[in-house]
């Protein structure tokens, strides 16, 4: 039998609103590192601080978004959520000190979760089961489209210290993403808007092992995003842009081309691949110490990310009903944040210690942690997703 079209209008305006906040996010990345360690004059935790401020907060606002969107909707997280970020960072000019840096991070990081929760939402809901998987890996283009893209808009509008520039581009990107989002049609089901959310429950049970899982991997990503721009200074490279860049590239190619590689191998055959080569890539970075190292270790590592999300994702999903969905997406989502943040400052007194090799081999050494809790997650056949309220093809 024939699958539903999944590129339509509504999943084009879903995807590029996705797009410029994270446009907004990778235009920060390379970014903050240089701004805390050199205006603000921070070591070791205070980058890690500065990078990974916006984590908390998305990790608490994430599960309360997902209630939002069963409650009332998707649209009201994808619009605001832009709107919160855009102002956040058109207020980093001002953030003279590191306290003030972390309070308008937290800020961002509110913003950013109402968007990811929506926007990821959507994504399922317009989606047929069985291609679920390849659905959220074209989605995921744009999440990894704005990561690739972010890093050399940012240093491009650095230059020497335009720093000001940076945040306000950022600003304008996300703001853009938010303004898309009045145009992305409400696609709650039907169902949901007659019977009321299961009460009582923040964080859904059927997302917490996927999650864990993810928030593995995420450990580590924290320390590659917060020391790689340092790293590859110490390494005598120009820069760290291209590593990023390679980076995103990498997963955007695989989740171009392999988009059906989680529905056909199933969810968790490939999550665990995608763990054991997350694992791997941490591993060459801090075993070859080099320029050519950290290449190929991203390479390994980005191919590893390009599988773990869409399969950890469909596992979370199929457990339970469509008026659940976007609560589900809210407790998967903010154990990304918690290993991000979690990550960024440990790893950050990692890197205090014995510098940045001793972090990405402690990164290699968590990635593999996450294979536990994912060697728990029962197998289970995905809830039937009724129609949605309003979603014009």
């Amino acid at each position: 039998m024939p699958s539903a079209r999944l590129v339509t209008r509504p999943f084009l305006l879903n995807w590029a609103s996705t797009f410029f906040l994270l446009l907004a996010i990778g235009t920060l990345l390379p970014v903050l590192p240089l701004y805390a360690k050199g205006p603000l004059e921070q070591t070791g935790v205070g980058i890690g601080l500065a990078v990974a401020a916006a984590s908390p907060t998305a990790f608490l606002a994430q599960p309360l978004a997902g209630r939002l969107g069963d409650r009332h909707g998707r649209r009201l997280l994808v619009a605001g959520g832009g709107l919160v970020a855009a102002l956040s960072m058109a207020a980093y000019p001002g953030a003279d000190s590191l306290a003030t840096l972390v309070g308008l991070r937290l800020l961002t990081g509110a913003g950013e979760a109402l968007v990811l929760v929506g926007t990821a939402t959507v994504v399922n809901d317009l989606t047929p089961d069985e291609r679920r998987g390849e659905a959220l890996s074209l989605y995921s283009l744009a999440v990894w489209g704005g990561l690739a893209a972010g890093p050399l808009l940012g240093e491009l509008a650095l230059g020497d210290g335009r720093y000001d520039a940076v945040w306000l581009a950022a600003a304008a990107c996300a703001l853009a993403g938010g303004l898309l989002g009045l145009s992305v049609p409400e696609t709650r089901p039907a169902a949901a808007t007659t019977v009321a959310p299961v009460p009582g429950r923040l964080l859904h049970r059927a997302a917490v092992l996927p999650g864990l899982a993810l928030a593995a991997t995420m450990i580590g990503f924290a320390g590659f995003a917060a020391f790689v721009p340092l790293y590859a200074r110490e390494l005598g490279m120009g820069g760290a842009g291209p590593v990023f860049t390679v980076n995103a590239l990498v997963v955007v190619t695989i989740r171009s081309l392999g988009r059906r590689i989680p529905d056909r191998a199933g969810p968790k055959r490939t999550a665990t691949l995608a763990l054991v080569l997350v694992g791997a890539g941490f591993a060459l970075v801090a075993g070859l110490d080099s320029p050519t190292g950290l290449y190929a270790g991203t390479i390994v590592l980005a191919t590893g990310q390009a599988l773990v999300f869409p399969a950890l994702m469909t596992l979370a999903v199929s457990g339970a009903p469509a008026r659940e969905r976007s609560g589900v997406v809210g407790t998967f989502s903010a154990f990304a944040d918690l290993g991000f943040a979690v990550g960024a400052v440990t790893l950050g007194a990692v890197e205090a210690g014995v510098g940045a090799i001793g972090v990405f081999a402690v990164a290699a050494c968590l990635a593999a942690t996450g294979l536990v809790p994912l060697g728990r997650v029962p197998a289970r056949s995905p809830v039937p997703t009724p129609a949605v309220a309003d979603a014009p093809p």
